[in-house]
């Protein structure tokens, strides 16, 4: 069981930075939101969870913080947008679209890596079970 809820949680974690992926290819062009200011890349921080009673064995992996990207929003000249300064120029979300289509790549192998992996835990209980029958 142990592999199972190893697996499971770093699909839980996965399962989250492919949504933190899809907000961003959403807002790659949204200059306005909410606090002000064009959208902010969000990343997943994940880290290992430890073993409750033996504290040294991994048992599995978690979301422990969500990072908004700090490096300044991508300026573009564009005098006629409704969010140009006085200068003419429009801040856009700093997305790079080719990063998160790589990012989204590995989330979705990792994904799959993990589904697999708990499919051979459950196949080999299954193996188990009729051994001992």
């Amino acid at each position: 069981m142990d592999a199972m809820e190893i697996s499971a949680s770093a699909l839980t974690a996965e399962r989250t930075r492919m949504n933190l992926i899809s907000s961003n290819l959403a807002n790659a062009n949204s200059t306005r939101t909410a606090e002000g200011g064009p959208y902010k890349r969000k990343d997943a921080v994940f880290a290992t969870v430890l073993d409750k009673a033996e504290k040294e064995m991994n048992a599995g992996v978690e979301v422990v913080d969500i990072i908004e990207d700090r490096s300044s929003p991508r300026l573009q000249y564009d005098p006629v947008h409704p969010d140009a300064n006085p200068q003419g120029y429009v801040a856009y979300p700093n997305v790079n679209v080719v990063e998160e289509m790589a990012d989204m790549i590995a989330a979705t192998r990792a994904y799959e890596a993990n589904l697999t992996a708990m499919k051979a835990g459950m196949s080999m209980q299954m193996k188990a079970l009729e051994i001992s029958k």
